[in-house]
């Protein structure tokens, strides 16, 4: 068994929600501005009691008990983030700790930015063909506004907070992975805020550019490998960093817009947290269904990039996702104003 497919999401949102009506308060912006620019038009910012590690645990909680394993099935646990509260315990390790998932399994962070998601399952990958094990625990968890210069309107408009997570499952259903790096500035960030080092910059221009090359490079690059089409490809769930990057890519590749799912309108750039985010979401609102094959694309700092292609099988063993559970209604009302 060589590949994964997705048994089980959850997620979690930290309590403050900003709009763009109340940055536009406290710096030179408006609503206009920002949702035409970036389609973003609120995000979530941790309070001061929630971090990157406080939302992994709730999404990983969550994973796990849709999932109906036990703590002492998961093989691995990998947290993706670039905004870990320490440098030690990981999150991971915080994650370990309160789900209690066994102490002889690993349990580690991985930095890779806004492709964090991507890695880490290929992380996890790796991690039980080395040591054995069926299911996997990946996690991405992000507390950007603890980075952020929120005074700066080229940066505190697009950020936000959030965690999703996925347990996977070893199987031989299509499946395929793909990542690369390329060390580039283009997108910066030094520690917390609050230590005063430098906070997230970014030259929007170049971000721009090299996303809209990634993108379909690692579509193609997991199709290809798998064989499949883009027609045999249910979803295609991108980094969300901006709807103009989705929207050029989808013309170019003369794609079903409908198949390329968005929810940066509500959270904004989660960074390592975006795909997950998204996929529980997906699984909330009923529209991942069994057997379905879904693309998974990310690329931000770094600059790194990946993608992968796997498939959706809730688990057997779980009570699975009903409506009104988290953002499962929200998900729904979002996906009828999209098509």
């Amino acid at each position: 068994m060589n590949g994964l497919q997705l048994i089980a999401t959850g997620g979690a949102l930290p309590g403050r929600t900003v709009t763009n009506e109340e940055l536009s308060r406290t710096v030179d912006t408006s609503d206009e501005w920002i949702t035409t620019r970036t389609g973003i038009r609120a995000r979530h910012w941790c309070t001061e009691e929630e971090s990157a590690a406080t939302l992994a645990i709730a999404a990983a909680k969550q994973a796990l008990e849709r999932s109906g394993l036990s703590p002492q099935d998961i093989a691995c646990c990998v947290c993706a983030t670039l905004s870990a509260p320490d440098a030690t315990p990981s999150v991971a390790c915080q994650v370990q700790r309160a789900l209690g998932l066994p102490e002889n399994r690993p349990a580690l962070d991985v930095n890779a930015a806004c492709s964090g998601f991507i890695y880490g399952t290929a992380v996890a990958r790796g991690l039980m063909a080395t040591m054995g094990g069926r299911y996997a625990l990946v996690v991405g968890c992000e507390a950007l506004s603890r980075l952020m210069d929120q005074t700066d309107r080229s940066t505190c408009v697009l950020f936000g907070d959030g965690a999703g997570a996925a347990i996977f499952e070893l199987c031989d259903a299509p499946f395929a992975i793909t990542l690369g790096a390329r060390g580039d500035e283009a997108i910066h960030a030094g520690g917390p805020c609050r230590t005063g080092s430098a906070p997230i910059s970014m030259d929007g221009r170049a971000v721009f550019r090299f996303a809209v090359d990634a993108l379909p490079r690692c579509l193609h690059a997991v199709l290809d490998e798998t064989q499949l089409a883009l027609d045999d490809v249910d979803w295609v769930v991108c980094h969300q960093a901006n709807s103009r990057i989705i929207d050029h890519c989808v013309k170019a590749l003369h794609a079903d817009a409908a198949k390329f799912y968005k929810n940066m309108d509500r959270h904004g750039n989660t960074s390592a947290a975006s795909i997950p985010v998204a996929l529980n979401e997906m699984a909330e609102a009923g529209l991942l269904k069994a057997g379905q094959k879904v693309s998974c694309i990310g690329f931000g700092g770094g600059l790194t990039w990946g993608g992968m292609l796997v498939t959706y099988k809730a688990s057997p063993f779980g009570r699975g996702v009903t409506e009104g559970d988290g953002e499962g209604k929200a998900g729904k009302d979002k996906t009828a104003a999209q098509r």
